[in-house]
């Protein structure tokens, strides 16, 4: 397996990264263990925040261009999931994309958001936002 920890603001870019899409995946330990080596806090936040967002950029071009039954197919979305995840948005509104960092929940809101045809930048401001305040807190929690 790759030492993420060896790769250091590439490799919490990676992790940010995989950790945003379908694929189960976790960044904050890889950040705290980062953190605890003294690496620059600044840029250590920069490369989660923008690997996860991209990441969440990728789950907003698969509902884009994947459809339903791709995402359903290859992505092995339920029909359940996807329906919670278009409620939650649908009661919501775009609200619901600064909750786009919670588990379980937040990689489906931004498929979700690509099948409704979200407007990306309003997509890309409210991911982000809440991206960037969920790695600052466990950044906060860390030191």
């Amino acid at each position: 397996m790759i030492d993420l920890v060896e790769y250091s603001y590439f490799g919490l870019f990676c992790a940010a990264f995989l950790a945003a899409t379908i694929l189960p995946f976790s960044s904050e330990v890889l950040l705290s263990a980062l953190m605890l080596q003294g690496l620059n806090e600044n840029l250590l936040l920069a490369s989660a925040t923008a690997g996860n967002v991209l990441g969440s950029c990728t789950n907003y071009a698969l509902g884009i261009w994947g459809g339903v039954y791709a995402i359903k197919k290859f992505l092995k979305v339920s029909d359940d999931t996807l329906n919670k995840a278009e409620a939650r948005f649908q009661n919501w509104g775009y609200v619901s994309l600064l909750f786009a960092w919670v588990p379980v929940i937040g990689d489906p809101l931004t498929v979700i958001a690509g099948l409704l045809r979200v407007n990306f930048f309003i997509f890309l401001v409210l991911v982000g936002i809440g991206k960037f305040a969920r790695y600052w807190a466990v950044m906060y929690l860390v030191s």
